[in-house]
């Protein structure tokens, strides 16, 4: 299964997942930190602050190669197992912050991940877009995908 990615509007980004497992599970892979850590930077080693409350702060660090990529934002609702929404922010581009809002469904065992990023402006959106961010979600996913089989 590979990840699906949508323009709708000029600020937004809608990306979907589906994964063979059930819901309870897939909130807990992305609101966990023991979870977080095995999958989210594309399945390399990543430092992860998690503070999964409203107005919480999250800080994770990927580490690839001789390389370190830093990301950070707050939570801003969240109704478990349903979904949750977030900011979203590379720390070398500050000030450019999306809102990402996350939804879990689940249908005959398996559930879909759907975000919805919101960015500020189009130049903003299409800027995440020529990131490399698709590939990067793809790879962070098949990690999930694996990682899932390990604990289920």
């Amino acid at each position: 299964m590979s990840i699906t990615v949508q323009t709708p509007t000029d600020t937004t980004i809608v990306m979907s997942r589906s994964f063979a497992a059930p819901r309870d599970l897939v909130f807990a892979a992305h609101s966990q930190a023991e979870h977080v850590r095995h999958w989210w930077g594309r399945g390399n080693p990543l430092d992860v602050d998690l503070d999964f409350s409203v107005g919480g702060k999250w800080r994770f660090v990927e580490h690839a190669g001789n390389q370190e990529h830093a990301f950070r934002g707050e939570f801003r609702e969240i109704d478990p197992p349903n979904g949750f929404t977030w900011t979203f922010e590379y720390e070398p581009m500050a000030g450019h912050i999306a809102v990402e809002k996350y939804e879990f469904t689940e249908s005959g065992g398996r559930t879909t991940v759907t975000c919805t990023a919101t960015f500020s402006n189009r130049e903003d959106r299409d800027g995440m877009l020529q990131s490399g961010m698709e590939a990067g979600a793809e790879e962070s996913y098949r990690a999930l995908d694996a990682y899932l089989t390990k604990i289920s």
